[in-house]
């Protein structure tokens, strides 16, 4: 194993020590509990948007905390949830007092941390709302979840239901548009190699040369089907058609297409399955009306990519455009 790493027990600590300096104008990093906030975090009047999850999907979650999108992250070791004992805190600093929105991927460990942290904020007199995001067509159940995993679709939710939030919506409004992202957006990967977690030092499974995962999850899990290689298009027209075959986008409709990286895909290849995915959607008589292309959602070191469709109104249209200033994402600001 040949990583830019020192001892693999600091990796997680270095990494957003390394993150809080280089995005100090934007971002405070508490080391004890770990967890990362947005400068001046607690506008008064706003409703508090935090999210977490385990390590190694960089730049999700701390990459989108600022103006515009998170309040605080929380990130957990590499591919584990992180503990209540460090979301609370971020809860707390994201309140001003008209509440905090959580948005949690369905992960098993995730889902039941989360939770904790919630009925401790309570105790404390902080009202609080969980948008749950399980936007991964691939499988219905899998080794850490219970239900359809969160993949991809948790940056679509943190952008639109962050520009709720900066706007001045209520609680239940921001919660609301959350939900809504998650109803209306829906992903599926592909695996052609496997990433290696830092600690274990070998890639996490195997695959022959002339083999992809199809369906892979964020941590590697398995997913529907393991396939001979083919190339670009063919791997695009599979994704595709099983994220619209369950999306069920009708001609005539709008939607932001949006092609992700694993972390070791180079964004040319990304783009030439954002060209083929394009090339399918127009076909079936849709408007790509806005799109991201690029690692969002990685799973450390994996080749591959996703695919996430999220169908689009003038409301959601318009949240998406609004101004945002992140480490990751930034426009209009």
């Amino acid at each position: 194993m040949k990583k830019l790493i020192n001892d693999p027990r600091a990796v997680v600590a270095e990494s957003v020590q390394g993150f809080g300096l280089a995005h100090a104008a934007l971002v405070t990093v508490s080391a004890d509990p770990l967890f990362i906030t947005r400068k001046n975090v607690a506008v008064a009047g706003k409703v508090g948007l935090v999210s977490g999850g385990g390590s190694g999907h960089e730049p999700l979650h701390a990459g989108f905390v600022g103006p515009g999108m998170l309040d605080a992250a929380v990130p957990g070791a590499v591919f584990t949830s992180p503990t209540p004992d460090q979301i609370l805190p971020a809860m707390l600093a994201a309140d001003s007092g008209a509440g905090v929105v959580l948005i949690v991927k369905n992960y098993t460990g995730d889902v039941l941390n989360f939770e904790t942290a919630v009925e401790l904020a309570e105790a404390e007199g902080v009202d609080v709302r969980t948008v749950i995001v399980n936007d991964d067509v691939a499988v219905e159940d899998s080794l850490y979840t219970a239900g359809r995993r969160g993949v991809a679709g948790a940056v679509l939710v943190e952008k639109i239901a962050g520009a709720a939030a900066e706007r001045g919506d209520n609680l239940d409004a921001v919660a609301e548009l959350g939900n809504r992202v998650n109803s209306n957006v829906r992903s599926m990967g592909v695996a052609l190699a496997a990433c290696t977690v830092p600690h274990a030092g070998t890639p996490s499974f195997d695959l022959a040369e002339n083999e992809i995962e199809f369906g892979v999850g964020i941590h590697g899990e398995p997913g529907r089907h393991r396939l001979p290689v083919e190339g670009a298009d063919g791997i695009t027209d599979r994704l595709l058609d099983a994220v619209l075959g369950d999306l069920g986008i009708a001609s005539g409709e709008k939607v932001l297409l949006f092609v992700n990286g694993m972390g070791g895909t180079p964004l040319q290849e990304l783009y030439i399955v954002y060209r083929r995915a394009a090339e399918l959607l127009a076909g079936r008589g849709a408007a790509v009306e806005r799109s991201l292309v690029g690692n969002y959602v990685t799973a450390l070191d994996m080749q591959g990519c996703s695919i996430s469709v999220l169908r689009l109104d003038d409301e959601l249209t318009r949240l998406w455009d609004a101004p945002v200033h992140t480490a990751a994402l930034r426009w209009g600001a």
